[in-house]
């Protein structure tokens, strides 16, 4: 992309690095003024694991976990924050005495499912939602209430970035937020003034990255 990328930087530690590209973006549920890139947290070891050192802080050892359903992707990023919340004593009640990392699908008509063999980690089990980037919050509720749907405990939302601070009446615990970017906004795609002054899309972008328009 053309515009120009800036960083920042985690609150404790300047080594977890947020990649922010400004410009005119439009995600599946909104348009945004801000792309944020997670491609190499969630792709290379040593900041996978530092971005699950930083969330694990945000769960006591009272919190049982049983599952980490991760959003976006972020599969390395759940195992070694299953790894830290086993470190702190973060209890699992299942059988096994670990912690499953799995992910939702999504069906042709935009549900998000767990087919037959991964219900077991979702049915009467403890579970911790981890997503990349949460906006509107819109694909956080659909995630919601399918673990729901399929019996699941949800017990914590984790997040890279979000700029909501609870969905379904449930605290997203996130390492950046929306007052960490200047002038980052997002609004629906009939009410965004970008669009009003005929500022032309960079991009279409979601969790997974960005298709250049």
């Amino acid at each position: 992309m053309e515009t120009k990328m800036f960083k920042i930087y985690a609150r404790g530690d300047e080594k977890i690095q947020l990649k922010v590209f400004p410009g005119h973006f439009a995600t599946p549920q909104s348009h945004i003024t801000h792309y944020l890139d997670i491609t190499t947290m969630k792709s290379r070891c040593s900041e996978a694991q530092r971005i699950a050192q930083n969330l694990s802080q945000n769960y006591e050892a009272t919190t049982p976990i049983d599952t980490i359903v991760c959003m976006d992707g972020l599969e390395v990023i759940g195992a070694y924050l299953a790894e830290e919340l086993t470190k702190v004593g973060v209890l699992s009640m299942n059988a096994h005495q670990t912690i499953y990392i799995t992910a939702p699908e999504h069906s042709s008509n935009g549900q998000l499912i767990f087919r037959d063999n991964t219900q077991m980690m979702i049915e009467n089990k403890n579970i911790l939602i981890l997503n990349g980037s949460v906006t509107t919050g819109e694909t956080l509720s659909k995630a919601v209430q399918s673990i729901l749907y399929y019996g699941g405990k949800i017990r914590g939302i984790a997040a890279i970035f979000s700029a909501v601070t609870s969905v379904a009446q449930l605290p997203v615990h996130s390492i950046f937020q929306q007052k960490d970017i200047p002038n980052y906004g997002t609004y629906q795609f009939h009410d965004c003034p970008l669009c009003r002054n005929r500022q032309k899309l960079d991009a279409m972008v979601n969790g997974y990255g960005y298709s250049k328009l």
